[in-house]
């Protein structure tokens, strides 16, 4: 019997969790994927730039643009909201999971 209630109370616990990864997604801005580098035409010598490329993946794809300095910081909070974006979906998949699991148990054991 304590095991169900500590189950139900994890169960609760997961809920609880998953509504506030849902909170945390809705107020996540722009993002994209990739990472953003600095680059010189002479890497050695550090000359001819720098200038900003972004590289990511999509769809497969690899891509690589290049980004205006007065965008950098904009792209960089893009990056940013996109790696909390995968954080909190990660979490929240491995929360289901678990959920699922859990649930599973507790209708076996009152079957």
């Amino acid at each position: 019997m304590h095991a169900i209630a500590m189950t139900k109370k994890r169960l609760v616990q997961i809920e609880k969790r998953i509504e506030k990864i849902k909170g945390e997604l809705a107020g996540i801005g722009e993002m994209r994927p990739g990472s953003l580098t600095q680059q010189y035409k002479d890497s050695k010598r550090k000359t001819g730039g720098p200038y900003y490329q972004l590289s990511y993946t999509y769809e497969m794809r690899s891509r690589t643009k290049y980004i205006r300095k007065d965008l950098v910081s904009d792209i960089q909070q893009q990056i940013k909201n996109y790696k909390h974006f995968k954080k909190l979906t990660d979490e929240w998949v491995a929360l289901g999971i678990e959920h699922s699991t859990l649930t599973m148990e507790l209708k076996r054991e009152k079957d």
